[in-house]
């Protein structure tokens, strides 16, 4: 039976029986455990995003076939290093699509009514800071979506059938008659789409494109009192640049799932705002989001060890070159 290094814990009992119904286990090893000591045993490995897989490390990658990522992002491993070594790289981007999508609503809608510091000032005698709370309707607003793969494109239909708000997007990679044909307005350039919105939001994967892509000068281009959105990955956003952004007022709010760094670090500038959302890189966090990542990801490191090919391969070319 094939050996499987499982680096990720807590998963669905379907899942935990999937798998060891279909190999031998290794794990779950957690990120403070040896970990790397048993990668050369490995003929395959589930990983989550805080194990990080970098040339130095899949140089001890000597024997496995593939490495799964339960969910859509894999930044946390070299894809190109991976190739080179042969090494199959599969992920699961329909898992976590429904949860993330709902949350950018939820996070939208707390966003526009200032849903979180009503809360706080509910709790408070008197209720002397609620005239501060107006907020914004959303119907006849604009959004900006960077990213209309699978979840930007379900965002973009609820926003604008639901909601009654105009939807513009920026994606390089979409062209002009497929963004028409999902209703969405289509702009060229990023500096194009940013003084339009009056909520951006954030739906593209992490590469060396993307990264550091919202900075201090296209903050600037933002309306004053916008808000904006990031479920994509932290390092898509300068941190520091959005933090002065909404300390200032220049930005009205903003909601956040992931970071440049996991879990936040102590003294990290959001945490002495109030006027933002921060969750633990949680967005596709629902029992049926992560039994379906998990469940795609174990089907898909069985089918690469039985030399079937998986349905979602990030590295394709590997597949006919792949290991023995």
């Amino acid at each position: 039976m094939k050996k499987v290094l499982l680096l990720y814990y807590d998963m669905p009992d379907e899942a935990t029986a999937l798998l060891y119904n279909g190999a031998q286990v290794i794990g779950p090893l957690r990120p403070t455990d040896p970990w790397q000591d048993a990668l050369p045993e490995a003929d395959g490995i589930i990983t989550n995003v805080q194990y990080r897989f970098t040339p130095d490390v899949l140089d001890r990658v000597t024997r496995a076939r593939v490495i799964g990522r339960p969910g859509i992002g894999v930044d946390n491993i070299d894809v190109a290093a991976a190739s080179a070594r042969d090494i199959l790289v599969v992920n699961t981007p329909d898992g976590p699509t429904l949860p993330v999508v709902e949350n950018t609503i939820g996070w939208l809608i707390a966003l526009a009514h200032n849903t979180f510091p009503g809360d706080r000032v509910a709790r408070e005698p008197g209720w002397p800071r609620r005239p501060a709370l107006r907020g914004m309707d959303l119907a006849g607003k604009t959004i900006g979506l960077v990213g209309i793969g699978r979840i930007g494109s379900r965002v973009a239909a609820i926003c604008a059938q639901a909601l009654g708000m105009r939807v513009v997007s920026y994606d390089p990679y979409v062209n002009p008659q497929r963004s028409r044909e999902l209703g969405i307005e289509w702009v060229d350039s990023l500096d194009a789409l940013l003084p339009l919105v009056d909520v951006l939001s954030l739906h593209c994967p992490l590469s060396a494109e993307t990264r550091g892509l919202i900075g201090e000068r296209e903050l600037g281009l933002l309306k004053p009192g916008a808000r904006l959105i990031n479920t994509a990955r932290g390092p898509v956003v300068d941190e520091e640049a959005l933090a002065a952004a909404l300390r200032t007022g220049r930005l009205a709010g903003a909601a956040v799932d992931v970071f440049a760094v996991e879990p936040l670090p102590a003294g990290h500038p959001f945490l002495a705002l109030d006027n933002i959302i921060l969750s633990p890189h949680s967005a596709s966090f629902t029992n049926e989001g992560i039994h379906r990542m998990t469940m795609g990801c174990i089907e898909q490191v069985l089918m690469a060890l039985r030399d079937e090919r998986p349905p979602h391969l990030v590295n394709p070319e590997v597949w006919p070159r792949r290991r023995p």
